[in-house]
């Protein structure tokens, strides 16, 4: 029987399967974070049940985290309660606990791969909705609810009905300044928000063969804003590659065996998808959103929208014009920025920092721009700098922070204002997420660049054809 790379990995992971209802899987990494993980170790403690494989559980501090003078006391008592929660929880289960000032601290997604605890085939959790990240290893990775966090601690399964499965081809080449974050927009443009809900997408095509590493856990990071449970990429040579010699992944003859598994995860031949859509690559150009979810995006040379080319209800499209301040038909070239933000972990890798670097170098930052540019770890911090990319940023008048989710969510100090527009390399765009009133354009790092030196919304090719003319 042929069979998908999604059935392979979830059917060798299925424990039991319950007649009519979910199956039970088994987890082999597990990650946490100070949000989601305290009310799942009371639910232990009220229980009396301890943490079954403890070493296949990982915590790091990421949301709540300050992105400056992280040496000092956290100032506000709910992240603080939740920050030493999260250690004390980490110490007492005998869990590997990185906290800040930690040398491995970072957001959850980022240092899973860096680290190698993502690895090909597994399955992977977190309370958190982008666990989907780590599908770009070919790997099974989905978000938990805290009650589930709570099972998987005890159990080290979970009970999951099985998703139906998409395929997303992207054929051909990719144009002159369009990146994998431009791709992710572009589908969502396309599917919408809700459009693979019920579904675990796999993503194939040459497009994702010559993608980096990084760039696929961009691409694979966006596939819940679509509804997906979650995205995967078949792992190949680059797969290896990355994966190689990381602190967590197998050693000598155990990488042997490993690799050769991970040489069966792909899709066979005539394996059939319950549902499947084919885009060329020349149909994308750096996108941007203007509205209040990630599907509402538009390449960035074209005018917003008329309601009645866009299906749902035409108030709550107008509501979200509204909000935003923007008007059917409107440009969104030339439109002011306040604030820009690097970061996240849909964009905080060092490929994510040299694109940015690659803009603003030998240029300035508009004066009527805030600029947050936060690594998404103390690894891509450091290579911001061994790199000479925090000479390039500290000459254009912008200044590193340190790493953490940031604004991306605002659970920390990093939050927009009412009323302000940021230009933001994250993954969401919902009214309120980077501060109460804040305006959100998503975007990539080439299109935040070319923001932020100009104090608008710029064509990045303009300002790439400078470079290259």
């Amino acid at each position: 029987m042929s069979n998908t790379l999604f059935d392979k990995v979830w059917d060798g992971h299925v424990v039991k399967k319950i007649k009519g209802g979910p199956d039970v899987l088994f987890i082999d990494r597990h990650m946490i974070h100070e949000v989601t993980s305290p009310v799942a170790f009371l639910g232990l403690k009220s229980r009396g049940i301890k943490v079954l494989y403890p070493e296949l559980t990982f915590a790091t501090a990421d949301h709540n985290t300050p992105t400056i003078n992280q040496h000092l006391p956290v100032e506000d008592p709910l992240s603080a309660n939740q920050l030493k929660a999260l250690e004390s929880n980490s110490n007492e289960y005998g869990i590997s606990h990185w906290g800040l000032g930690h040398q491995k601290n970072g957001i959850v997604h980022v240092v899973g791969p860096e680290y190698g605890i993502t690895q090909p085939g597994a399955t992977i959790v977190c309370g958190d909705s982008h666990t989907s990240t780590h599908g770009a290893f070919g790997a099974i990775a989905f978000g938990i609810g805290t009650s589930e966090v709570e099972m998987v601690l005890a159990t080290q399964c979970i009970m999951q009905p099985k998703p139906q499965k998409m395929r997303i081809n992207i054929t051909g080449d990719l144009g002159f300044g369009v990146t994998p974050k431009d791709v992710a927009l572009f589908i969502i443009s396309k599917l919408s928000t809700s459009g693979a809900t019920g579904y675990f997408v796999e993503y194939a095509g040459k497009v994702f063969e010559e993608m980096t590493m990084e760039g696929r856990m961009t691409v694979c990071n966006l596939s819940i804003e679509m509804g997906a449970r979650g995205g995967m990429i078949a792992p190949d040579e680059t797969t290896f590659e990355y994966v190689k010699g990381r602190e967590f992944t197998p050693k000598g003859e155990a990488w042997d065996k490993a690799l050769a598994y991970y040489k069966t995860l792909k899709t066979d031949d005539d394996a059939v998808f319950d549902k499947e859509y084919t885009f060329a690559g020349s149909e994308i150009e750096p996108m941007i959103t203007y509205g209040t979810n990630p599907g509402m995006g538009i390449g960035i040379s074209q005018d917003i929208p008329d309601a009645d080319a866009i299906e749902g209800g035409v108030a709550t499209y107008e509501k979200s014009l509204n909000y935003m301040g923007f008007n059917q038909g409107d440009h969104m070239i030339g439109k002011p920025v306040d604030y820009v933000f690097i970061g996240s972990c849909t964009n905080g890798r060092i490929e994510d920092f040299r694109a940015f670097a690659s803009i603003v170098k030998g240029r300035h930052k508009a004066d009527n721009v805030t600029a947050w540019l936060v690594p998404g770890s103390h690894i891509v911090e450091a290579a911001i700098k061994d790199e000479g990319l925090l000479d390039i940023f500290t000459e254009a008048g912008f200044v590193l922070r340190q790493p953490g989710c940031s604004a991306c969510l605002a659970m920390n100090d990093d939050k927009i204002p009412a009323g302000k527009y940021a230009v933001s390399t994250s993954n969401r765009n919902f009214e309120g997420r980077q501060g109460p009133g804040s305006r959100t354009l998503l975007a990539s790092p080439l299109v935040a660049a070319a923001a932020a030196v100009t104090g608008k919304v710029t064509d990045p090719r303009e300002l790439m054809e400078e470079l290259v003319s």
